[in-house]
């Protein structure tokens, strides 16, 4: 297959780029090559590529059939449950009353939160840091913007993104997510949580609270100077990440990779994108 030619670019298939059959010749082609986007593909009923389209037709969407399946052109979903993240389980999420966090919920000063706070009270429980002010956290001014993200990162660095209606993982370019977010009108919510930039230029605009410095284990087992020339032992990137969501943006409830702590720091909520949805 590696030696066969694809797409009007006519290259050999590359299973690092997302790519489309036409449903009409059979053909193979790069979504970046034909205008479609990876995260568009499970949306698209028919696919006819540009040879084909003027005697088939453009490309066809799958028919909205209903809201609470992953799958919203099933047209036999009326008996099956709810799915986590489709357009009426993010209604019934926002409406529904939890419980009071008094009781779960530990409060401190950033200050008070050190080795000798975690030796004496433990922690089993989260903690909300009501000043920051001691913690030792360096974050970018709230006037630091998804463009900004762009800059430091770079247009063409990939991202995985969440699908919320589909609650699935797709690729897409940081410049394309930025058209996204800043656009007026989104046909699909999607999320980004796992953009990790410890080794972009936005690494040195972060720095995480001296007391997770302290107990990280990436801190502690793999030391600053000589850990990326260890073959055997390189050192893990999974301290530094950026999250972007737009409104409805849901992951599901989950519990982090080895039951690892995490924290966390709201640089800004934007009320005007909000007004765009």
């Amino acid at each position: 297959m590696a030696s066969d030619l694809y797409c009007i670019c006519r290259k050999p298939y590359d299973y690092m780029q997302f790519m489309i059959q036409c449903d009409a010749c059979d053909d193979w082609f790069h979504g970046g090559c034909v205008g479609i986007e990876e995260y568009q593909g499970n949306d698209i009923e028919r696919y006819h590529c540009p040879r084909c389209a003027p005697r088939y037709g453009p490309l066809t969407w799958k028919r909205q059939e209903n809201f609470h399946r992953h799958d919203y052109s099933d047209n036999k979903a009326e008996c099956k449950a709810v799915q986590a993240g489709t357009a009426v389980f993010i209604k019934q999420l926002k409406t529904k009353q939890f419980a009071s966090s008094e009781g779960i919920l530990l409060k401190c000063r950033g200050k008070d939160l050190t080795l000798d706070y975690f030796a004496k009270k433990g922690f089993r429980k989260p903690i909300f840091v009501e000043a920051k002010d001691g913690l030792g956290l360096v974050v970018p001014k709230t006037s630091f913007s998804v463009t900004d993200v762009q800059q430091f990162v770079g247009p063409n660095f990939e991202l995985d993104i969440i699908d919320v209606a589909r609650q699935g993982d797709v690729k897409m370019k940081m410049s394309d997510w930025t058209a996204y977010f800043m656009t007026k009108r989104r046909q699909k919510t999607l999320n980004v949580i796992s953009l990790e930039f410890s080794r972009t230029s936005l690494s040195k605009l972060v720095h995480g609270p001296k007391i997770v410095r302290e107990i990280d284990w990436v801190n502690r087992f793999w030391p600053e100077h000589g850990a990326d020339d260890s073959p055997a032992h390189p050192k893990p990137y999974v301290q530094k990440y950026c999250l972007m969501g737009v409104k409805d943006s849901y992951t599901d409830f989950h519990v982090d990779f080895g039951g690892s702590s995490v924290w966390y720091h709201v640089l800004w909520v934007s009320f005007v994108y909000k007004s765009r949805d």
